[in-house]
């Protein structure tokens, strides 16, 4: 936590909130994004996910991440609000990514009906 204040005291952050900008103030472009990824990945990230394809692009934290949080049994509403995205376009998209979850929903189900009887 302390590297993440210690940025915002250093740069501030972009008068709508952000926290990178560009020199101007705007939003900073993907090509941007993509050449610090490509300058600092294998610095960031610990050798066993380097050759991941985890590594590749930014975007690919960023499906990973979603991925791993419907797993994890997050609720879809609030990953796709965490996504900026709306519930039918993250179900869309990821809905391939949902793995075993049919014997949590069975688990679920079971203790639910189990209440009333």
């Amino acid at each position: 936590m302390s590297i993440f204040r210690e940025h915002v005291e250093t740069f501030g952050t972009a008068d709508d909130g952000r926290l990178f900008f560009s020199e101007n103030g705007g939003v900073v472009s993907s090509s941007t994004y993509y050449r610090a990824w490509q300058e600092t990945w294998e610095l960031a990230l610990p050798p066993a996910v380097v050759g991941s394809p985890l590594a590749r692009r930014p975007y690919d934290l960023r499906h990973s991440a979603l991925s791993t949080w419907l797993n994890a049994g997050v609720d879809a509403t609030e990953v796709a609000e965490r996504a900026g995205n709306s519930v039918e376009v993250l179900l869309t998209r990821y809905a391939k990514c949902l793995d075993g979850r049919q014997e949590v929903a069975n688990r679920r189900i079971e203790e639910l009906l189990g209440e009333y009887e």
